[in-house]
Formats: structure tokens, C-alpha cells, sequence
């Protein structure tokens, strides 16, 4: 008995100065590095550092904003100042808290450059920008009066 108590004394300073050389570890670190240091299951939106450069996409940020005025911006620090820069005054225009993730990375324009998120689960099914909002195609945008019919189309 005297055997086990001294292991599992062991154990937990073994742990303990774990803790204290590599620090508390990681729940889904691969993840965590994806989403700017958060969980998926966090996120309201995602957007892009292609999509960051979209003035549509802003505008659909907004509406998102307004819809989780609870919610937060992470902004990937690897993202050019200029669109950061966009970014933050966009925050302080709407009063929205943000937070520049410095140990983040930017490997492509489709890297996640920004969050919208919580400290709570919402589990957004969709969080893309551009899959929430999909950019309307020209048959979409097309006025239907100027549409014609199979018959209009062959004997104009």
C-alpha cells in the first residue's frame, strides 16, 4: 500500500513540474493553432486573409456583428497592418472587443486571418464568410423581365 501512495505522490510532481517547464498542456492544440488560439465550436464567422480584402465580405461582417453583439474579433497578427489596421477601426467603430493573436501563422491567403467568437460553444454549423453569404452569381443578379422564353429566344 505504502508502494502505491509513494507512486502517485511521484506521479503528481512529476506532473506538477511538467507543468511548470512546458506549461498547463493543450485540449486539440492542432486545432486551437487553426482558430487563433480558440475552438471551433467558438466561432461565429471565419474569414479568410483573402477574404479580409473583400469590401463585401466586410459588410456581411457587420451583420454578423450585429446579430452576436456578444461576440469578439480575433485578428491573425501575421495579417498585413493595413488590413488590420481596417480591421481594428471597423471594432471600435461598431464597439467591439478584438484581439490581435500574435502566435499565429499565415501560410496562404486562405488562412484564417479573422474570428468572430465567444467564450462559450455556439456551434455554428456554417462559419465560412463566403459559404454563409455566397456571392450572387449573374443569373441571380440578372433583372427577370429581361429574361425570355425558349420561343422568344429563337425567333428574336
Amino acid at each position: 500500500m505504502d508502494k502505491e501512495v509513494n507512486k502517485m505522490a511521484k506521479d503528481e510532481l512529476q506532473q506538477h513540474m511538467d507543468k511548470g517547464r512546458y506549461g498547463t498542456p493543450q485540449v486539440n492544440p492542432d486545432e486551437q493553432r487553426k482558430y487563433l488560439g480558440t475552438f471551433r465550436e467558438r466561432c461565429f464567422l471565419s474569414m479568410t486573409v483573402k477574404e479580409m480584402g473583400n469590401p463585401t465580405d466586410r459588410d456581411h461582417l457587420l451583420t454578423e456583428i450585429q446579430k452576436y453583439p456578444e461576440g469578439k474579433l480575433l485578428i491573425n497578427g501575421e495579417v498585413p497592418e493595413t488590413l488590420q489596421s481596417t480591421f481594428i477601426a471597423l471594432a471600435s467603430k461598431n464597439s467591439v472587443d478584438f484581439t490581435i493573436v500574435n502566435d499565429a501563422t499565415v501560410d496562404s491567403e486562405d488562412s484564417i486571418g479573422l474570428l468572430l467568437v465567444t467564450d462559450h460553444a455556439v456551434n455554428e454549423e456554417i462559419i465560412d464568410i463566403e459559404k454563409k453569404y455566397p456571392p450572387k452569381t449573374d443569373d441571380e443578379t440578372a433583372d427577370p423581365k429581361e429574361k425570355k422564353s425558349f420561343f422568344g429566344k429563337l425567333f428574336d
